[in-house]
């Protein structure tokens, strides 16, 4: 590993300009990040055509900078305005903004940089070591494994439901009824679309998300918007310190590997990752770790998660040339196009390529940490805007976000609709975490059982004859178990 990251050092040291283009890239994931409805697939996608001209070593630098810089920017408004700018952030709400609220801006910032960096060198570091040893036993997964995955994270419900558990698994029961519109996954047929021909690949989940998070948001800020005290006083910009540093750092190593894991299983991402680091993170809480109120682990995890993701799916693709979500495909096409091919083969052929590629992640994430250390301040004058002038800005960039995945306006009545419904929630007290992670892993959990099924000729076999399987249901039932004995106490 060392070796290797000397030589990817080597190369870039040999051309400096990479520097440039990884701090240009950084700059730009961050910004594209932190809007809602832009995502780094889209900033990747836009890119990749501009690289056609610029050399194999500094093209993908570029590209795995604006990679990383985007998964950590969406924590920035999910703990600034309470909307996630990426999916992959929708965790970091639940800690983030409630200490933003109190006055912490800049520790849940902090925070939120610190573990997103540490989740990408840990990555990395294990990129460069066992990427061939993880990728094989990813591959192992077939659809018993990613039904048993879905199960599991299906069961993180439970646990974000802290207030009010029958309106979390009402909310996420929703969340799979909206799962279920669009074409069947094996017979091809439409299902709930009521003719609607936008409505044969499922409803956007960008849309809907910015539609469940930013409108309402802005709605409720609106009550109150021609109000004389209408920001935030006595906001802090103070980092974390040594105490506050030790006391998440086990929580962002366990994170991390976490990530890193999820990320290696192609069709898994960093929102899946996020959510399931942060309830491990709620399960093995000590007394006193009040989640969901401002908890520092609760920032932390999530955080360090959804960027270990960057090179766990960078595993498969480099090992197997298989994408581990949509951001590594958009590279496995720059790779085809620069005429190299991801593989075992890779790594012989095109050694030098490889170890700039550790590197330039390596680097990456460092650029990240400084960057978003530096701009806390810059950040957090966000807060201080009038909300007279925030709150339009912010539901123009919504509407405009929703309008630029697929240029239909249809995706921005979908986002309104959803908009609506996301503040009637809040008045009830429905919480729309669990929408948003039912509607992530409800098709996978339908697609991959009904491929088990077809797989074992209609047999249940699956769920008790497959290690990986048998281990992950396992997990799965004692986190409900302990999340609900849990609970049972905290309301004694």
């Amino acid at each position: 590993m060392l070796s290797n990251l000397i030589q990817g050092f080597g190369s870039i040291l040999h051309d400096p300009t990479i520097f440039l283009f990884m701090a240009i890239g950084v700059v730009a994931g961050i910004v594209i990040g932190a809007l809602p409805g832009l995502t780094s697939t889209m900033a990747m996608a836009v890119l990749l055509p501009l690289t056609f001209s610029v050399p194999s070593h500094l093209s993908f630098p570029l590209l795995l900078s604006v990679f990383s810089g985007a998964m950590y920017g969406g924590s920035i408004s999910a703990i600034l305005i309470n909307t996630p700018g990426t999916p992959s952030a929708a965790a970091t709400v639940f800690d983030g903004y409630p200490l933003a609220m109190k006055g912490h801006a800049g520790k849940a910032l902090a925070t939120s940089t610190i573990a997103s960096s540490m989740g990408g060198l840990i990555s990395v570091i294990l990129l460069s070591t066992i990427s061939p040893l993880l990728a094989k036993f990813a591959l192992r997964f077939a659809a018993p494994e990613y039904f048993a995955l879905a199960v599991f994270g299906l069961s993180i419900i439970a646990s974000i439901s802290t207030q009010n558990l029958i309106k979390g698994l009402l909310a996420g029961l929703f969340g799979l009824v909206i799962a279920t519109v669009g074409m069947d996954p094996i017979s091809a047929l439409p299902r709930f679309t009521f003719g609607r021909s936008e409505l044969l690949g499922g409803v956007a989940f960008i849309p809907l998300m910015v539609g469940l998070f930013a409108i309402p948001q802005c709605l409720v800020e609106m009550e109150s918007i021609f109000r004389t005290d209408e920001t935030l006083k006595n906001i802090k910009s103070e980092l974390l310190n040594w105490k506050e540093l030790l006391y998440i750092a086990p929580t962002i190593l366990k994170s991390s590997l976490i990530g890193a894991f999820i990320g290696a299983i192609p069709g898994a991402g960093g929102d899946i990752a996020a959510f399931t680091a942060y309830n491990e993170a709620k399960r093995s809480a000590k007394r006193g770790e009040k989640f969901g109120s401002g908890e520092l682990k609760g920032i932390a995890a999530p955080e360090s998660a959804n960027n270990a993701t960057t090179g766990g799916a960078m595993i498969p693709l480099l090992s197997l040339a298989v994408p581990g979500d949509s951001n590594t495909a958009v590279l496995l096409g720059g790779l085809i196009i620069k005429g190299l091919q991801p593989g075992p083969l890779l790594f012989t052929k095109q050694a030098g390529l490889v170890n700039t590629i550790f590197a330039s992640m390596f680097v990456a994430n460092i650029f990240m940490c400084i960057i978003g250390l530096l701009g806390i301040r810059l950040f957090i004058k966000a807060l201080n805007i009038p909300k007279k002038i925030i709150v339009p800005v912010v539901l123009t960039l919504s509407v405009v976000g929703s309008y630029s995945m697929n240029n239909s306006i249809f995706d921005v009545f979908v986002t309104i609709l959803f908009g609506i419904i996301g503040y009637s929630m809040q008045k009830v007290g429905i919480a729309a975490s669990p929408i948003v992670l039912a509607i992530i892993l409800g098709p996978m959990a339908e697609n991959n059982f009904r491929r088990a099924l077809i797989m074992y000729n209609g047999s249940l076999a699956f769920l008790y004859t497959r290690p990986i399987t048998i281990v992950l249901l396992a997990i799965t039932i004692f986190t409900l178990v302990s999340t609900l004995i849990k609970q049972h106490y905290a309301r004694r």
